[in-house]
């Protein structure tokens, strides 16, 4: 019973001293993933800003042309780069206030979802002015948006020509 006792304590002193090992181990790796994170990139707020104006004049467009599918598309990216700036960009007071817009984007889906022109223009005009009280509120009054009055994207038909 005795060589049994000792058998059991010895096993118990290697086992923890192999669990203090992989412990360090672990801990090493968790060490050098956290100095990972720490260095990745993270989108700065300009990048989202931009994203933002992007998808607000391709937005424009599509619902100037009656491009419903493409207009629900670019609102949906508008709301998920929102969301990113939220996460990505919390500690920002300006993150804090981008929620001003869920109004508009409300309005500008269901003039989407009811293929309204005009609801659709009213909305996306509030959209837009919600954007600059906004910047007003958190001091970029300087960065004024206005309803594109012509498409930067050469490259994309807004049309809805080929698959009416």
């Amino acid at each position: 019973m005795r060589q049994v006792l000792l058998i059991l304590i010895v096993f118990s002193f290697f086992s923890c001293n192999n669990s203090s090992e992989s412990n360090k181990v672990l801990l090493n790796r968790i060490e050098a993933l956290e100095n990972k994170l720490a260095d990745a990139y993270k989108p700065g707020f300009g990048d989202f800003m931009g994203t933002l104006q992007n998808h607000h004049a391709k937005l424009w467009f599509a619902g100037e042309n009656e491009n419903w599918k493409l207009a629900d598309f670019e609102i949906h990216e508008i709301e998920e780069t929102m969301e990113d700036l939220m996460k990505y960009q919390a500690d920002r007071e300006e993150s804090k206030m981008i929620e001003i817009l869920n109004p508009a984007i409300e309005s500008i889906e269901d003039a989407i979802e009811k293929k309204d022109l005009e609801l659709f223009k009213r909305s996306y005009i509030l959209l837009t002015n919600a954007c600059n009280k906004c910047h007003q509120a958190t001091g970029y009054e300087f960065n004024r948006v206005k309803v594109p009055e012509i498409s930067n994207f050469s490259n994309q038909d807004f049309s809805t020509l080929e698959y009416k």
